[in-house]
Protein backbone atom coordinates (compact mmCIF):
# COMPACT_ATOMS: atom_id res chain seq x y z
CA UNK A 1 0.00 0.00 0.00
CA UNK A 2 1.44 3.67 -0.81
CA UNK A 3 0.20 6.72 -0.61
CA UNK A 4 0.41 7.75 -4.18
CA UNK A 5 -2.50 4.79 -4.56
CA UNK A 6 -5.03 7.26 -3.18
CA UNK A 7 -3.85 10.46 -4.64
CA UNK A 8 -5.36 10.03 -7.28
CA UNK A 9 -2.62 11.63 -9.42
CA UNK A 10 -0.77 9.97 -12.79
CA UNK A 11 2.30 8.68 -12.17
CA UNK A 12 4.85 9.95 -14.40
CA UNK A 13 3.51 13.76 -13.30
CA UNK A 14 4.25 12.30 -9.74
CA UNK A 15 7.98 10.80 -10.68
CA UNK A 16 9.03 14.30 -12.59
CA UNK A 17 7.21 16.34 -9.78
CA UNK A 18 9.14 14.21 -7.16
CA UNK A 19 12.69 14.58 -9.06
CA UNK A 20 12.46 18.50 -9.79
CA UNK A 21 11.22 18.29 -5.99
CA UNK A 22 14.86 16.99 -5.11
CA UNK A 23 16.44 19.52 -6.95
CA UNK A 24 14.80 22.00 -4.95
CA UNK A 25 15.36 19.92 -1.51
CA UNK A 26 18.76 20.48 -2.23
CA UNK A 27 18.56 24.07 -3.10
CA UNK A 28 16.88 24.51 0.24
CA UNK A 29 19.31 22.89 2.41
CA UNK A 30 22.25 24.87 0.46
CA UNK A 31 20.62 27.94 0.94
CA UNK A 32 19.57 27.05 4.80
CA UNK A 33 23.67 26.06 5.52
CA UNK A 34 24.76 29.75 3.77
CA UNK A 35 22.08 31.96 6.24
CA UNK A 36 23.55 29.72 9.12
CA UNK A 37 26.80 31.15 8.19
CA UNK A 38 25.25 34.71 7.56
CA UNK A 39 23.80 34.77 10.73
CA UNK A 40 26.97 33.34 12.73
CA UNK A 41 29.54 36.06 11.08
CA UNK A 42 27.45 39.11 10.11
CA UNK A 43 29.56 42.29 11.42
CA UNK A 44 29.24 46.09 11.42
CA UNK A 45 26.25 48.48 12.99
CA UNK A 46 23.49 46.54 11.63
CA UNK A 47 24.24 43.47 13.31
CA UNK A 48 21.74 43.09 15.90
CA UNK A 49 19.07 43.27 13.04
CA UNK A 50 20.46 41.06 10.62
CA UNK A 51 21.84 38.37 12.94
CA UNK A 52 18.16 38.52 14.47
CA UNK A 53 16.53 38.64 10.32
CA UNK A 54 19.18 35.63 9.46
CA UNK A 55 17.78 33.34 12.23
CA UNK A 56 14.46 33.71 11.18
CA UNK A 57 15.33 33.18 7.50
CA UNK A 58 16.82 29.75 8.33
CA UNK A 59 14.22 29.05 10.41
CA UNK A 60 12.00 29.77 7.68
CA UNK A 61 14.05 28.02 4.88
CA UNK A 62 14.19 24.38 7.43
CA UNK A 63 10.60 24.58 7.39
CA UNK A 64 10.46 24.37 3.95
CA UNK A 65 12.86 21.93 3.70
CA UNK A 66 10.42 19.65 5.86
CA UNK A 67 7.68 19.85 3.85
CA UNK A 68 9.46 19.26 0.45
CA UNK A 69 10.98 16.30 1.75
CA UNK A 70 7.57 15.26 3.29
CA UNK A 71 5.91 16.12 0.06
CA UNK A 72 8.24 13.75 -1.97
CA UNK A 73 7.37 10.76 0.40
CA UNK A 74 3.78 11.70 -0.22
CA UNK A 75 4.87 11.31 -3.87
CA UNK A 76 6.50 8.05 -3.28
CA UNK A 77 9.77 9.38 -3.64
CA UNK A 78 12.62 9.01 -1.26
CA UNK A 79 14.33 12.54 -0.10
CA UNK A 80 17.77 12.53 -0.29
CA UNK A 81 19.92 13.56 2.98
CA UNK A 82 23.64 13.72 1.86
CA UNK A 83 25.34 17.17 1.24
CA UNK A 84 27.29 15.17 -1.16
CA UNK A 85 24.56 14.89 -2.97
CA UNK A 86 22.64 17.85 -2.16
CA UNK A 87 25.79 20.09 -3.39
CA UNK A 88 26.52 17.70 -6.90
CA UNK A 89 22.56 18.85 -7.34
CA UNK A 90 22.42 22.40 -5.93
CA UNK A 91 22.47 25.52 -8.27
CA UNK A 92 23.36 27.59 -5.18
CA UNK A 93 26.59 27.25 -4.39
CA UNK A 94 28.32 27.02 -0.96
CA UNK A 95 29.50 30.31 0.41
CA UNK A 96 33.18 31.26 2.48
CA UNK A 97 32.66 33.47 5.38
CA UNK A 98 30.60 36.68 4.25
CA UNK A 99 30.39 39.32 6.84
CA UNK A 100 29.32 42.33 5.14
CA UNK A 101 25.13 43.22 5.54
CA UNK A 102 24.56 44.71 1.77
CA UNK A 103 26.79 41.48 0.06
CA UNK A 104 25.01 39.13 2.11
CA UNK A 105 21.99 41.04 0.46
CA UNK A 106 22.98 40.47 -2.87
CA UNK A 107 24.10 36.76 -2.22
CA UNK A 108 20.38 36.05 -0.79
CA UNK A 109 18.37 37.86 -3.67
CA UNK A 110 20.53 35.77 -6.40
CA UNK A 111 19.21 32.70 -4.11
CA UNK A 112 15.82 33.69 -4.00
CA UNK A 113 15.89 34.19 -7.95
CA UNK A 114 17.13 30.30 -8.20
CA UNK A 115 14.23 28.88 -5.30
CA UNK A 116 11.86 31.07 -7.12
CA UNK A 117 13.13 29.44 -10.51
CA UNK A 118 12.35 25.92 -9.57
CA UNK A 119 9.50 26.09 -8.18
CA UNK A 120 7.57 28.14 -10.79
CA UNK A 121 9.20 25.02 -12.65
CA UNK A 122 7.49 22.54 -10.05
CA UNK A 123 4.06 24.92 -9.88
CA UNK A 124 4.13 24.57 -14.01
CA UNK A 125 4.79 20.80 -13.88
CA UNK A 126 2.57 20.03 -10.77
CA UNK A 127 -0.68 22.15 -12.52
CA UNK A 128 -0.61 19.91 -15.70
CA UNK A 129 -0.81 17.03 -13.69
CA UNK A 130 -3.41 18.68 -11.18
CA UNK A 131 -0.92 18.01 -8.24
CA UNK A 132 -2.76 20.45 -6.52
CA UNK A 133 -1.27 20.11 -3.41
CA UNK A 134 2.79 20.62 -4.47
CA UNK A 135 1.17 23.50 -6.62
CA UNK A 136 -0.30 25.08 -4.06
CA UNK A 137 3.10 24.38 -1.56
CA UNK A 138 5.06 25.88 -4.25
CA UNK A 139 2.56 29.06 -4.69
CA UNK A 140 2.60 29.71 -0.96
CA UNK A 141 6.40 29.55 -1.01
CA UNK A 142 6.69 31.85 -3.89
CA UNK A 143 4.64 34.52 -2.07
CA UNK A 144 6.87 34.31 0.76
CA UNK A 145 9.92 34.93 -1.52
CA UNK A 146 8.87 37.41 -3.41
CA UNK A 147 7.87 39.21 -0.75
CA UNK A 148 11.56 39.00 0.61
CA UNK A 149 12.67 39.84 -2.47
CA UNK A 150 11.07 43.37 -2.38
CA UNK A 151 12.11 43.16 1.26
CA UNK A 152 16.08 43.23 0.30
CA UNK A 153 15.93 45.28 -2.78
CA UNK A 154 14.73 47.99 -0.59
CA UNK A 155 17.32 47.38 1.69
CA UNK A 156 19.96 47.61 -1.10
CA UNK A 157 17.96 51.13 -2.27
Amino acid sequence: MKTTDYLQLDSKTTEKVAHELQTLLADLQVYYANLRGFHWNVKGQEFFNLHAKYEEMYDDAADKVDQVAERILMLGGVPEHNYSEYLKKSAIKETGVVSDGKEIANLLLSYLKELIGQERKILETASEGNDEGTANLMSDMILEQEKMVWMLTAYLS
